[in-house]
C-alpha cells in the first residue's frame, strides 16, 4: 500500500515516476545495452525508494510534533537533502550513459 499511496498522493513520487517513464522510453529509443539497463533500473528504483523514505520521515516528524521544532526541521531537511544528492547523482549517471550515444 505504501507504493500505491506514494504514487497516487505524493507529488514528488509522481514526478519521479513520470521522469522514470521518460527515461525508459528514451532508453528504449536510444538502444541501451544490458549493463546500461541494469544501471538505469537500479537508479530509478533507488530514486523512488529514497523519495518514499523522505515522505515517511516527513510523516513521522509530523506525527511526533506539530510545533516548530528545530530538530524536526533538521530531520525533514536532511531527508530532503538525501533525495537532492541522489537526484544530482542520477542526472550525472544519466548524462554519462546517454550523452556518448547521442553525440556519436
Amino acid at each position: 500500500m505504501g507504493i500505491v499511496h506514494g504514487a497516487t498522493r505524493e507529488r514528488n513520487v509522481k514526478f519521479h515516476l513520470v521522469a522514470a517513464i521518460v527515461v525508459i522510453v528514451v532508453g528504449w529509443w536510444t538502444g541501451l545495452s544490458q549493463l546500461e539497463w541494469i544501471i538505469i533500473t537500479a537508479v530509478i528504483a533507488l530514486m523512488i525508494a529514497l523519495e518514499l523514505m523522505n515522505a515517511a520521515v516527513e510523516r513521522v516528524v509530523d506525527l511526533v510534533t506539530q510545533e516548530r521544532q528545530p530538530l524536526a526541521k533538521q530531520a525533514k531537511d536532511l531527508a530532503a537533502g538525501a533525495v537532492l544528492v541522489f537526484s544530482i547523482a542520477s542526472a550525472i549517471i544519466g548524462l554519462l550513459i546517454f550523452l556518448p550515444k547521442w553525440l556519436m
